[in-house]
């Protein structure tokens, strides 16, 4: 039996483990750090063309958040009825119910909806629809040179299509917050009083005895810059998009995988800081 000889190594090649580990830096810087620094100076950009002349885009705005508020009100709206009816409404009351204090469901729902499920119910139903739809129609005019056309006509494309775009998906997902704990609430006063048979008024006086005015400017401030974010997020991929109709499927794919990420680190970490900063949200009454 002949043995087969491994083949020779060549003089000054690395080692496999180290060409693996440099490759997978490599990668990671290429594919996480360098559009992460990219879509901050997009976010400097924008801030910048925005505030230098604040004028001559707002028009846009008004007619993009309008459009915004149609196609999100009806999904946000069945979205937090359901899942406030469903999960923190009945697995929580159940809960309540074992001790005889169904009524107390009301402010369990100021930490369930107000302070979570409604604001990350709200980014999503934003970034699955309006991010998705923003990065299609921007990814459509980079493959078809419309933005490279813009530009050699002077036109900059920046204050026309991104800044109007950004501005109006940042105030109007804080808007549609409000929309989202109205119904989170209502899904769980559904599950609270004609389900599980508690007080309409204990439940009513359990939630706004607990509820502050922290909790709602927290509630609509965090969803503001999950705005921002995904405003950021699907322009830059859309202006980014390469390779095609397919390379704009991919990019649409991309900004609503990488807008969720983003919306549950910064869920994280604003929480964290605001019930670090007021220790009293987390007592009860």
């Amino acid at each position: 039996m002949t043995a087969t000889m491994p083949p020779p190594v060549a003089a000054g090649s690395e080692p496999t483990g180290h060409a693996a580990k440099r490759r997978s830096g490599s990668k990671l810087f290429d594919t996480v750090l360098v559009p992460a620094g990219e879509m901050g100076v997009l976010l400097g950009v924008v801030v910048w063309s925005a505030v230098r002349h604040p004028r001559g885009y707002w028009g846009e705005v008004r007619d993009l958040m309008y459009n915004m508020l149609k196609l999100c009100w009806i999904p946000m709206v069945i979205s937090t009825v359901t899942f406030g009816f469903g999960a923190p409404g009945l697995q929580g009351g159940n809960i309540y119910n074992l001790f005889g204090i169904p009524e107390r469901l009301g402010s369990f729902f100021i930490m369930a909806s107000v302070r979570e499920f409604a604001p990350w119910i709200n980014a999503m139903v934003v970034a699955g629809v309006v991010g998705a739809a923003m990065t299609a129609d921007l990814g459509a005019r980079k493959i078809r040179e419309e933005i490279d056309a813009m530009e050699v006509l002077g036109v900059d494309p920046i204050r026309d299509l991104i800044v109007p775009r950004v501005i109006a998906v940042t105030i109007m997902t804080g808007l549609l917050d409000l929309v989202a704990l109205i119904f989170g609430c209502i899904g769980g006063y559904i599950a609270a009083v004609p389900i599980l048979g508690a007080s309409s008024g204990a439940f009513l006086a359990s939630f706004f005895a607990n509820a502050t005015v922290t909790d709602l400017w927290g509630s609509v401030l965090k969803t503001t810059i999950f705005g921002l974010v995904i405003a950021v997020v699907c322009c830059y991929k859309g202006l980014t998009v390469k390779g095609g109709p397919i390379g704009v499927g991919r990019a649409v794919n991309q900004a609503v995988v990488i807008s969720f990420a983003a919306i549950f680190i910064i869920n994280s970490l604003f929480t964290a800081i605001l019930l670090g900063l007021n220790p009293d949200m987390q007592v009860y009454k």
